[in-house]
């Protein structure tokens, strides 16, 4: 009995040794990263988005490291912004670009984030004539317009560029209006000196544009308001240097018919 009782107790701690070794069950059950991230990206492609979304987060819960788990940042990005949730699609960008500020796809995240905020402020590019531009807050603009920026100065070669620059010259365009449209809200209730401030900011921000002639116009009658005569006439100079042919009048600007019908 004696001589038993050690062999069974060798024989307990080499079963118990070999257990330790080994990893349990349910962490050796269930699907791969790739295999998961195949299936998320199906209900993607489906259009099914909350269920892309839901497979990209256990796919992440479950895998939180390797190229799966960062492509699936981006995807949840994506799927959100196809489903129309801007902010969980910029908040899923955001983090995105702050755990992996050196993966290949940050250009690409840049490019979504410019987009979902493009999209996001699209009211902001609908007709003028249909809403009071001057209420209207072109924070998304301006945010589209710095992540494009970005784009094209960190990745001048990334093949998103050329269509992020259309979009900035649109963006620079519609922010010239809204700027516009606000100094003539100031002009026409007696603020001509806010009036000629916001008219002075499209011609030094904006110099690219053909906004610049009706900022000219503006600027020469909220000065003319303000009886300062010569800061009038020297914008009439500079409108009558840059654009000889100006057909831009203030009493188009300011009368019954807005500027942006003569553009």
């Amino acid at each position: 009995m004696k001589r038993i009782l050690p062999l069974l107790a060798a024989a307990f701690l080499l079963t118990a040794c070999g257990s330790l070794g080994k990893k349990p069950d349910a962490e050796n059950s269930g699907p791969t990263a790739e295999a998961m991230y195949s299936e998320a990206k199906t209900e993607l492609t489906a259009g099914n988005y909350t269920r892309a979304v839901q497979l990209f987060e256990s796919l992440q819960a479950r895998y939180p490291y390797g190229r799966y788990a960062q492509q699936a940042s981006l995807e949840i990005a994506y799927a959100n912004f196809k489903d129309q949730e801007p902010e969980l699609a910029l908040a899923a960008i955001d983090r995105f670009l702050k755990q992996y500020p050196a993966n290949p796809s940050v250009d690409y995240a840049l490019y979504l984030k410019g987009l979902v905020n493009f999209i996001e402020d699209r009211s902001l590019f609908a007709s003028i004539s249909q809403q009071n531009m001057a209420e209207r807050d072109p924070k998304a603009a301006k945010e589209s317009f710095e992540a494009f920026r970005d784009l094209v100065t960190r990745f001048p070669e990334s093949r998103y560029v050329a269509d992020a620059q259309d979009r900035m010259a649109f963006l620079v365009t519609a922010l010239a209006d809204h700027d516009l449209s606000v100094a003539t809200y100031y002009y026409n209730r007696g603020g001509y000196l806010a009036a000629a401030n916001r008219a002075k900011f499209v011609i030094e921000n904006y110099a690219n544009t053909d906004r610049v002639e009706t900022a000219l116009v503006m600027l020469a009658a909220a000065y003319d308001k303000l009886g300062q005569t010569e800061l009038r006439d020297d914008a009439r100079r500079v409108l009558a240097k840059n654009y000889p042919n100006s057909k831009v009048a203030e009493s188009q600007i300011f009368g019954e018919t807005p500027w942006w019908k003569f553009w």
